[in-house]
Parts: C-alpha cells; structure tokens; sequence
C-alpha cells in the first residue's frame, strides 16, 4: 500500500482531471452538477480573500459522479478554485483511485467527496470530506432515511450557502497554515 508521500500526491495530481473535464466524463449527470455551479456566487468579500491568497495550494478531490453530496458541494470547490489561481485543483474519481482514497478514508469509510489539501511541493496538510457541518446539520433536520441524497435533490439556499462558507474556511485554513509554515516561509523568504 502507497503512503501520502509527496511523491504519490504529485502522481496522482498529475492523472486528475480539471472541473470542466470531470463533468464531460459523465455527460449523462454533468447538468445536474451545472446546475449547482450556476446557483453559486461569492461575495465581494469572499472573493477578496481567495485572491489573497499568496500560498500555492495543491488540491485533490476524490469524488463520484454519481454522489448527491458530490453533486450538491463538489461545484462549490470549482467555484472556489475558479476564484484563486493559487489553488491548483484535480478531480479523481474514488473508485478508479481506491489506492488513494483507502490512505483518507473518513469513520473507517471511502467517502466523497474529499479534499486532500497540499503544499505546493505535495507535502500533505490534510484532508477533510464526506461533508461540513453545516450540510450534516441540514441533512439531520430533514431526518430523511438514506445517507445520501440522490442526485438532483433540491438544495436549500441557505444550506447551500452555509456549506460554501464551511468550504471557504477550509481553503483559508489550508491557506494561512501554508503561509505560516516556517519551511515555506524560509523557502520564500518571508
């Protein structure tokens, strides 16, 4: 079994595929993610932070086509990476890459979607999926029986809201321990 090493994240980084390429991988489910994407904007204030930001950042999203959390947040990553060219962004599907999603698996599960957030020299910072806190809080108001929701399921703008600033906060984190580091910060010089 592979290790999180740089190395490995640099390869699988280098087979992911952009946003635009994951959607036409499945022509069939893409309208449903789209549909998603057109309902997302940022805020000036949002949009102000991610073009802050000064750190590199590579990100893997392990995710399904076929997911209803994939579908109701995987558009909010593209929305975000969309937003910042220091986020460097790859979509892999989990189960042609269970060599990288059995290293992250989440409660002793390979969910999705999930982030695995890198340095700009794949050093790993971390990872975090399945869903945030506010999209847990949604789905256990509801009390609705299946897992997961099936795509194409309404979301609620409010949720779909809250979940996209659970998301951003996560970029920023990753951002500012990135600018933080004190290896990044002598490499840099700053």
């Amino acid at each position: 079994m592979n290790q999180l090493d740089a190395r490995f994240l640099a390869e699988k980084h280098a087979l992911g595929m952009s946003y635009t390429d994951y959607l036409a991988s499945d022509p069939g489910r893409a309208p449903q993610w789209q549909a998603i994407h057109d309902r997302l904007t940022l805020s000036d204030t949002q949009a102000a932070l991610l073009d802050g930001f000064t750190r590199e950042m590579k990100v893997l999203c392990l995710s399904g086509m076929w997911c209803g959390d994939c579908v109701a947040q995987g558009p909010m990553f593209a929305c975000i990476a969309e937003a910042s060219p220091m986020i460097d962004l790859k979509w892999l599907d989990r189960d042609e890459h269970s060599d990288l999603s059995e290293l992250v698996t989440i409660n002793a599960g390979q969910r999705v979607p999930t982030l695995i957030f890198c340095a700009e020299d794949f050093e790993l910072v971390g990872y975090l999926g399945d869903r945030t806190l506010s999209r847990y809080r949604a789905i256990a108001a509801k009390q609705i029986g299946a897992a997961c929701q099936l795509p194409g399921a309404t979301v609620a703008e409010d949720e779909l809201g809250a979940t996209m600033q659970d998301w951003l906060d996560e970029f920023e984190r990753v951002q500012l321990l990135l600018r933080l580091s004190p290896r990044l910060r002598q490499k840099h010089g700053d």
